[in-house]
């Protein structure tokens, strides 16, 4: 199963918790909670990847990885947004990458800078 495939079956998951909640799901318990709560879960869970991160232990990075994802899905759904959107955005990111670095290239290729030197 690919990445994606991963996170939008996860996802989608937590979206049907949102819809349906379920007594004892932990998802349902943040979505009744609101916004607030999952946004604290997510400053917690961002500073639990740095801690982590700091170590030398991989698995417990990667598990803190996979919290912080997990809330920021939480949060896309409480939101109305999805993995469509987030595509989308780093889409048009990659885009406007691509075009800088064939400008650059270009100038450099014509060796001409767009500086402006004043002796």
């Amino acid at each position: 199963m690919s990445l994606s495939d991963v996170l939008y079956d996860e996802y989608n998951v937590i979206k049907g918790r949102k819809i349906n909640p379920e007594e004892g799901s932990y998802t349902s318990y943040l979505f009744g909670k609101g916004l607030d709560k999952i946004l604290k879960k997510i400053g917690e869970e961002a500073t639990e990847v740095i801690i982590a991160a700091k170590g030398d232990n991989k698995e417990e990075v990667v598990g803190e990885i996979c919290d912080l994802l997990f809330h920021v899905e939480v949060m896309m759904a409480e939101k109305g947004l999805d993995w469509n959107d987030v595509q989308g955005e780093i889409e048009k990111r990659r885009a406007k990458e691509k075009m800088n670095v064939e400008k650059e290239a270009k100038r450099k290729a014509e060796n001409r800078t767009d500086e402006t030197v004043i002796n």
